[in-house]
């Protein structure tokens, strides 16, 4: 059985990444924040008495749902109200910009020229911008596997899929990816 302490340290260690995988499938910072607290409420709520090795994968899969459910309610919502102001962008807030969270980490202290930095910057967005245009399994297995760093077995339960399942949405991810980015002049 897991202790407090072993649950807090848990959800303390997958928050960054459950934002970050929140917001790149609901595409809304905000959002993304209530999914992943919803998630960690539930597994706190619900699973804290299980051992520690297996709140990882409870807490994929709740994520998972909570996330499912969000696009739930958003349909409903939407079939049931039409409120013009959910068309506006936010243009003082904006999105979820992938190069906040990126850290330049290779142990030096060099300085990057204005060149690479805006380099860099235009080649991330050009990739950020693909992953959100995969179909929502692609996506969602890719980002477990790559992202996340999760295998197979991990994200096919985390998914509640099959492992065939991930390989396949996984290959097709990064073949489309693959694809799209090398039209675009970019090489992975």
């Amino acid at each position: 059985m897991a202790t407090e302490r072993e649950l807090s340290d848990f959800l303390k260690s997958v928050e960054t990444r459950a934002f970050k995988r929140s917001v790149y499938h609901v595409r809304n910072e905000e959002a993304a924040l209530d999914i992943v607290q919803d998630s960690m409420l539930r597994l706190a709520e619900h699973y804290g008495d299980r051992p520690a090795d297996e709140l990882p994968m409870l807490f994929q899969r709740i994520l998972s749902n909570c996330t499912l459910d969000w696009f739930r309610r958003q349909k409903t919502r939407n079939a049931i109200f039409s409120n013009m102001s959910d068309f506006e962008v936010s243009s003082e807030d904006g999105d979820f910009n992938l190069l906040d969270t990126l850290q330049i980490d290779d142990g030096s202290h060099r300085t990057e020229s204005a060149e690479d930095t805006t380099r860099r910057a235009q080649v991330l967005q050009q990739i950020e911008a693909e992953i959100q245009e995969l179909p929502p399994r692609q996506r969602e297995a890719f980002l477990m596997r790559y992202w996340e760093e999760m295998d197979v077995a991990e994200t096919a339960a985390a998914m509640g899929c099959s492992e065939g399942s991930v390989k396949t949405h996984c290959s097709r991810a990064v073949q489309a990816l693959g694809k799209a980015l090398k039209a675009k002049g970019i090489q992975i």
